[in-house]
């Protein structure tokens, strides 16, 4: 029974529970006893997704916890996740199942760097992707989604400099439809994403030619999708650059029998759920984030009974990079984080 689970730390997440009727049902109850909102991500494991109040990706999320009327925010993610949800909930107690669940892009710049990249380029505006810890959006002028990154750099004139951090793929793909020069992308990377690589999609693509393909502007094979598009070797009309929220959007209104996947594999459960008649695959079926997946129905019974880890971040810093949030939601448009 989940009531009675001995609990075991590992290197990989909790362990010690399986998520069957009594997991469920304590971690309901639990939810309830705590006044809490239960959020999952995404790429969370099916059985976290299922449980949860709410799945989406993490802006969304963290919106939607604001408006709650709850107290305490679950957040079943990654760290900066969270410290996103506590940055627009300040005065509600913000717990994530493991603390250990961090995340390579968010990793990839630190405060410190993104104030050195920004005393050598004086004047320019900083636009960061909101998958960055809670420290570079206070040095933030602007933060972005993936599906607004666009529109967030449009926004800004056109003689100004920018650095954008710290997905290079997704800073790429802002270059590239924005046409400016004087965009400079820091040089960082989600794993699981630019290890979706270019000739794996290609051979996919191939083998399934009517196919639509759904592919994360963060994926390393973004570009070469375009390519594929270009050369005509796949319709112009099927390739689409998404982000998991549009993903959906699109996965409801495709005409497409099959599409194929390129993001973390754990957008599949939303993606079947949404259109369960429609055959979607991965390109590459081994992008699973380890980080994420260190949130295991035994980490979310453990957090709840045991009211851990709580989410901190310090009023100063918190402040600063609500503001960046905030100057983004009034350009319009935020759409989805991931």
């Amino acid at each position: 029974m989940a009531a009675t689970a001995q609990l075991e730390r590992t290197e990989d997440g909790w362990t010690g529970v399986q998520p069957d009727a009594a997991w469920r049902e304590e971690v309901r109850r639990l939810v309830d006893e705590h006044d809490a909102v239960l959020l999952a991500h995404n790429y969370q494991l099916p059985e976290i997704q299922d449980i949860a109040d709410h799945t989406g990706d993490s802006l969304a999320l963290s919106r939607i916890a604001a408006s709650s009327s709850k107290s305490t925010i679950v957040f079943c993610g990654v760290h900066f996740m969270a410290e996103t949800a506590k940055i627009l909930s300040p005065d509600k107690r913000v717990l994530i199942p493991d603390a250990r669940a961090g995340c390579s892009l968010a990793d990839s710049i630190t405060g410190e760097q993104l104030r050195e990249w920004k005393a050598e380029h004086p004047g320019a505006v900083v636009v960061s992707y909101v998958n960055t810890t809670a420290d570079v959006k206070a040095e933030t002028d602007i933060c972005c989604t993936s599906s607004n990154a666009v529109d967030v750099v449009a926004s800004i004139p056109a003689d100004r400099e920018v650095l954008f951090c710290p997905d290079q793929f997704l800073g790429a793909h802002v270059r590239r439809v924005t046409g400016r020069d004087n965009v400079h992308v820091w040089a960082g990377e989600c794993h699981v994403h630019a290890g979706i690589n270019g000739p794996e999609l290609a051979d996919r693509a191939a083998a399934n030619p009517d196919a639509d393909l759904f592919i994360h502007p963060e994926c390393g094979c973004a570009t070469s999708a375009l390519y594929l598009a270009g050369e005509g070797a796949v319709a112009a009309e099927k390739v689409k650059i998404l982000s998991t929220g549009d993903m959906l959007t699109a996965a409801r209104e495709t005409k497409a029998r099959s599409v194929l996947v390129a993001t973390e594999v754990g957008m599949l459960h939303q993606l079947r759920k949404a259109a369960p008649e429609i055959d979607f695959q991965a390109v590459n079926d081994r992008a699973s984030c380890r980080y994420m997946k260190m949130i295991t129905p035994s980490a979310l019974l453990r957090c709840l009974r045991d009211e851990a880890d709580e989410v901190f971040v310090d009023a100063d810093t918190a402040a600063r990079a609500r503001a960046s949030v905030q100057r983004m939601i009034e350009i319009g448009q935020p759409g989805g984080a991931e």
